[in-house]
Parts: structure tokens; sequence; C-alpha cells
């Protein structure tokens, strides 16, 4: 924050009680304890406090140094409001007679951990489904509670929470996706300031980015003009996870900037241009490495370090930088302390070659093989 006014500075309770002292005549009893001191101390404090609460309501003014629901207002004044939080959705495999049907809205469950004291996540199924002859049947489910905590590995769904006769386990086959939390005072600022300091306007390429990122859930955004030739426009979306969006945040941002598709102007975007929003293309990175590793460490704690170095080098590439680098994943390897060293490295096959991202594709990680 840049300095404060000289009326805001030094305003301490003792350096406001000494300068209200020094304005009493020198032949008065000013010591601690006497009636001037008394009378003057209660006056210094609430001085003080008030200067404190001046400077906190200076901060609150700028939308660099505010924060909660005062950085909502500012930057409400330039149209641009804090995300909700998004559910995460996924699929569960019902087992059971054949011939059952689960109906839409039946609640599953990850088990509470009584331990971790961990509880339990729930989530609906949003359609109906059918065992087949085999007993089995996969439905959509969708988190009943919105936020980051809905995203799960796969296999721990195991929980019906809603019996259903007939049914006898559950299990979600993937990974559930696509749940985001409120956003956060850092990324509402951060597209706050992308807002005013780089304005879209006409439906230029500034404006489509700033479109998709109002969008719940959305992670990221590309927008490709003329996509498919002229009066055209693509954009592609990613989760809050940096993977492709799921089909409900394509579908609202789908609707929100042009629900039509016809070039109606029906949504955010001009009359004219023919927009059409799309999930990135996920490109898995497979690694593939011999190590030698430090005595007492196993392989898969050492795997589960190198998918983490991984996983977080790829999001930061995701829409920002068109390179996945041989370099940089073998950097990943020798900065974890377990891996004394490494040989026959392979990405996607290719020992020393670096993958090249292209427009509306994004790196995620693939299969990670570790030998000795």
């Amino acid at each position: 924050m840049a300095e404060l006014p000289l009326y805001l500075q030094d305003q301490t309770e003792a350096r406001i009680m000494q300068r209200m002292l020094d304005r009493v005549p020198s032949d008065i009893d000013k010591s601690e304890g006497s009636f001037i001191w008394d009378a003057e101390a209660p006056a210094a404090f609430m001085l003080s406090e008030a200067a404190v609460w001046a400077q906190q309501l200076l901060a609150r003014g700028f939308a660099s140094t505010t924060y909660g629901e005062y950085l909502d207002l500012r930057a409400a004044e330039h149209g641009v409001t804090r995300r909700p939080a998004v559910a995460a959705t996924g699929e569960v495999r019902f087992t059971g007679e054949p011939g059952r049907t689960v109906p839409a809205g039946t609640v599953v469950a990850t088990p509470a951990d009584e331990y971790s004291a961990e509880a339990s996540m729930e989530y609906e199924t949003t359609s109906a489904v059918t065992l087949d002859e085999r007993g089995e049947g996969t439905a959509p489910i969708r988190a009943l509670v919105p936020g980051r905590a809905g995203v799960v590995p796969a296999g721990v769904i195991q929980v019906m929470a809603t019996p259903v006769s007939g049914v006898t386990a559950v299990m979600n086959p993937e990974a559930t996706r696509g749940g985001a939390d409120t956003e956060s005072d850092e990324l509402l600022l951060e597209r706050f300031f992308s807002q005013v300091r780089n304005q879209g306007t006409s439906g230029n390429k500034a404006q489509y980015l700033k479109w998709a990122g109002e969008v719940p859930g959305v992670g990221g955004a590309q927008v490709e003009p003329l996509w498919q030739g002229p009066g055209t426009v693509g954009i592609y979306l990613l989760d809050a996870d940096k993977r492709a969006a799921n089909e409900e945040i394509i579908a609202a941002a789908q609707a929100y900037i042009d629900p039509t598709r016809d070039g109606q102007g029906e949504g955010a975007a001009p009359a004219g241009p023919v927009v059409t929003v799309m999930a990135a293309e996920e490109v898995p990175i497979d690694i593939r490495v011999k190590l030698t590793l430090a005595s007492g460490v196993t392989m898969v704690e050492v795997k589960k370090k190198i998918e983490d170095g991984v996983r977080a080098y790829l999001k930061q590439l995701a829409f920002a930088d068109p390179l996945v680098r041989f370099t940089r994943i073998a950097a990943i390897l020798l900065d974890i302390p377990p891996i004394i060293d490494y040989a026959e490295l392979t990405v996607n096959g290719n020992s020393d070659t670096n993958l090249e991202i292209y427009t509306g594709q994004v790196a995620v990680l693939g299969a990670v093989d570790v030998y000795e």
C-alpha cells in the first residue's frame, strides 16, 4: 500500500497523549495520575483507535488492499462478481439384480473416517439407470455440497445412503471432477485487474476470455477466432483442476455467451459471430523412468511424489505454455530427495524432445511407470 497521509502517521496513543500534554501550560501538574493526565488519557486512546479505523477504511477503498465483501463491492463497480462454488460431478457403477432400476436422486456417499475425522461426502444420481443382464449400470452423479471437497479419487464412493431394493454395491470407476470452491479473493482480484487493465470491447478476444471467466467452475479459457471460418469463434475451457471442463460447465458457458449458437446475439456475445464452447482436449503425458533410490524408500512413495510434481508442473502450463519440456520433467525427478539418480527417462516414448501442445489442448498426467 502507498505511504499513509501525514495526518494518519504516528497516531499512537502515546504520541497523541504527548501532543495533548504539550499544549497544557507548564505550571500545571501533568504527571501521570494528575487530574490533567487522567482527563486526557481516555481521549488519547479513542483518537488512536479512530486513526486505526481511518487506516482500515482507506485500505478498503482500493482493490489491491481490500478483502471479502468489500472486494465484492469494489469489483461490482466494474461488473465483476465473485463466482460461486460448483458441485463436483462424475459417474458411479451400481451392482445388483438384473432389471432393477436405480431412480434419479438416489444418494450415494464416501464412508466417513472416524480416525481422521473426515466427513462423508454425499452425491445424488442425476438420471435413472436400469441394471443390465450382468447386474450392472452406470449413472451420472453430482455432489450435494458444492466445492472442492466433492472431488474424490476413483473407488471411494461405496455407500448406498439411499437404499435401493436389489442393489448390493456402488463404486465410482473414475475420480469425480469439476468441483470448485467459492472464488477466492486472490482469483477475484486477478479477474478484476484483468477487466480494468485489458478492456474487452466489441467482442474482441479479451472480451470472450472475460465472459468465459465469469462462468462458475471455469479454471481457464482459450479463444480461437475464425474457428471454422469467418463469423465463428471457438472457446476451449478448463475446470478448476486445469483439466477438460465437464459438460455442465460447458453448457453453462454456452448458455451465457451464445445460447442459440446461431449468432443472434441472445447471450453476452454480440450479434453476428457463432460461438461454440468446447472442453479442451486432454493430452496424456506418459512417463517411464528407471530409478536409483535411497535405502528405506519404496517405489510406491516415490511414484506418488513424481505424480504430484509433474501434475503441478502441467497445471502451470495449461493454456499458458505450449511446450512440455523434457528437461523440466527431469528436473522434477532430481528435486525429489529419495531419488539418487535416474536413467532411461521417456516422455510419451521420447527420450530427449519436448512435446508441443496445440490450441485447444491441455497436457494432463497419464501413466507413470517407474522401475529399478
